[in-house]
């Protein structure tokens, strides 16, 4: 509706303005009328028609009913999600050969002999391969 009004504004002021410059056209004396061949008065009253023309249009063209797609929403198929695989946790026994590899491996401080290693904090620590 707001755009009508708008438009309608529009239109009505161009006309008026069309209007207002007739007259003024008409006032000029006959020689020059008849006689002058530049076709200056053609041109602007073409432009003028032309710029009438598109507000009319437009006017109409924004005067019709408008259609809006109906939206339609549908439920999402539902999800089904796996469970996460597990880490694989490996324990060592202390004392075996692999847990004197692990510890050997992951401590740089260990001490084979007694199975600790010494933390960052200097505490001597025991080696828990879990």
């Amino acid at each position: 509706m707001n755009n009508w009004i708008k438009t309608s504004v529009l239109s009505a002021a161009a006309a008026s303005m069309l209007m207002v410059s007739l007259p003024a056209a008409e006032a000029r004396d006959h020689w020059h009328r008849h006689h002058h061949r530049g076709g200056g008065d053609a041109v602007a009253a073409g432009v003028i028609g032309l710029a009438t023309g598109a507000i009319i249009g437009g006017m109409v063209a924004n005067s019709g009913p408008r259609y809006v797609e109906e939206r339609r929403y549908y439920e999402a198929p539902p999800r089904y999600y796996r469970p996460a695989p597990r880490p694989v946790y490996r324990t060592y026994e202390p004392w075996t050969r692999e847990w004197y590899r692990y510890c050997g491996n992951r401590y740089r401080s260990f001490n084979p002999s007694t199975g600790t290693f010494v933390g960052y904090d200097g505490i001597e620590r025991f080696c828990e391969a879990n």
